[in-house]
């Protein structure tokens, strides 16, 4: 499967807007799979025949206005700019095939350039000025971190944070907040099982984040790394590109392995600083720093700024991973298929990679929420229905969502990079966030995108 190596390394305007208001209303698909078709709904809405109304703020009888911090520029923007686009790709979808009941969703996403200060901004203009209805998807760590409190003070659905922090799953003193990818201490656990199995009696170092992303990672790999194994831990701030002397201390205490909890950008750092140095130890590497189209971007953009000229596809080449969704490169695979048509269709300037796969799916279960809350939801309602569980969607295991647990996706497969394409090795493994909890094989079976493309109320 040949796919562009176009990356987005955006100058974008601070403010971006898709306010998805696509004329065409009437279902595309079978009434069976579209959500306009009726049927009486799970909460808070009434019967198919119940008018829509006016339910809460950001809900009218028409539209569902919803918000998001995203980093359109600076660190973080190199293959992240990509995610909010292709969520709001997948709503065009939905709006052209009968909407949420039939009201579009109207998706506003502001820049935060991945600066805490600038999120709380936005954020706050989200909710007191735009009357957003949710919060969705908000990107990043410590920029998620600050405003946390406040839309849990104010009762505003916090849904689906593009985070794996494990501080997202707090339901007693942040019952409005989600997560949705698989939470990072989760993924340390099943990165430091392969770790551990795969490179017995090999040098392991770690390479970090420097806050709650690479804390939770590094986390459970300790669950499951002896320390004897653990020569050296290396981490850096993503306001610092200088990662030299954190190469360096990897390379004097002979790691052979290097595992990575990083942003794209901070993994092609890592990489080609190694190179520079004569350093080449097997990469492992946190899903969100992996994906395969961005890395190889990313190293020939640097590479290039510094006058050199590289392969980015040879270089991410052995890379090892894990996938919490299909790997793009599954044409077969349902989920692909669909998401690969929005794309088309919607979000075609784009590169069909890891990070627009992910936009794409968490918008779907957005969809999944948001038809599960009913009719004339108000903010409690969709609050509730997530607590009562999700249908598993286009992730490889199933959602934790309850009322006492607010992490998402429990589980993943490992893979490696080949020709830009993450490639599944095994089953998929799930897991809990406890340092003694087992990690193991997932007995359920992936299920099917609907044949309309939009999940079923």
């Amino acid at each position: 499967m040949t796919r562009s190596h176009r990356l987005r390394l955006p100058a974008i305007a601070v403010v971006a807007v898709a306010a998805l208001t696509v004329a065409a209303c009437s279902s595309g698909g079978s009434s069976s799979s579209g959500p306009g078709g009726g049927g009486s709904s799970s909460a808070g809405g009434g019967s198919s025949s119940t008018a829509l109304t006016a339910s809460a703020p950001g809900i009218t009888a028409t539209t569902i206005t919803i918000g998001s911090h995203q980093p359109l520029t600076g660190p973080a923007a190199p293959g992240y700019s990509e995610i909010a686009p292709a969520s709001a790709a997948y709503f065009a979808y939905v709006n052209a095939n009968g909407g949420v009941y039939g009201r579009k969703i109207a998706y506003k996403y502001l820049d935060d350039a991945y600066n805490p200060t600038t999120t709380s901004q936005v954020v706050r203009q989200l909710v007191l000025q735009d009357n957003a209805y949710a919060i969705f998807n908000g990107l990043g760590t410590p920029t998620h971190l600050a405003v946390l409190s406040f839309l849990n003070s104010q009762k505003i659905p916090d849904v689906f944070v593009a985070s794996g922090c494990d501080c997202w799953n707090a339901p007693t003193t942040a019952p409005e907040t989600f997560g949705w990818q698989l939470d990072y201490t989760r993924e340390g656990k099943i990165l430091g099982q392969y770790v551990a199995q795969h490179f017995a009696g090999k040098k392991i170092g770690y390479f970090y984040q420097d806050d709650e992303f690479g804390m939770d990672g590094v986390k459970g790999l300790d669950y499951e790394v002896p320390k004897s194994m653990v020569v050296s831990r290396q981490s850096y701030v993503p306001t610092n590109t200088n990662v030299a002397p954190q190469v360096a201390a990897l390379r004097a205490s002979g790691a052979q392995v290097v595992v990575s909890f990083s942003i794209p950008a901070f993994t092609a750092l890592l990489k080609l600083t190694s190179l520079k140095l004569g350093f080449s130890p097997t990469l492992v590497v946190s899903n969100v720093g992996s994906d395969p189209i961005t890395l190889s971007g990313l190293l020939e953009a640097f590479a290039k700024q510094g006058g050199a000229t590289v392969n980015g596809n040879a270089l991410t080449a052995g890379i090892i991973s894990d996938g919490y969704a299909p790997s793009v490169g599954d044409a077969g695979n349902s989920w692909i298929a669909l998401f690969k048509k929005v794309h088309d269709q919607y979000d075609a300037k784009a590169p069909f990679d890891g990070n627009v796969l992910y936009g794409m799916a968490a918008g779907y279960t957005f969809v999944q929420a948001m038809l599960k809350a009913g009719r004339n939801p108000t903010r409690a309602d969709l609050v509730s229905a997530i607590n009562s569980g999700l249908p598993q969607g286009p992730a490889v295991a199933p959602y934790a969502y309850s009322a006492t647990d607010h992490d998402g996706v429990t589980g993943a497969y490992i893979g490696t990079v080949n020709n830009g394409i993450l490639t599944q090795e095994g089953k998929v493994l799930t897991t809990d966030t406890s340092p003694t909890g087992p990690i193991t094989p997932f007995s359920g079976t992936e299920s099917q995108a609907p044949a309309g493309g939009v999940p079923a109320p």
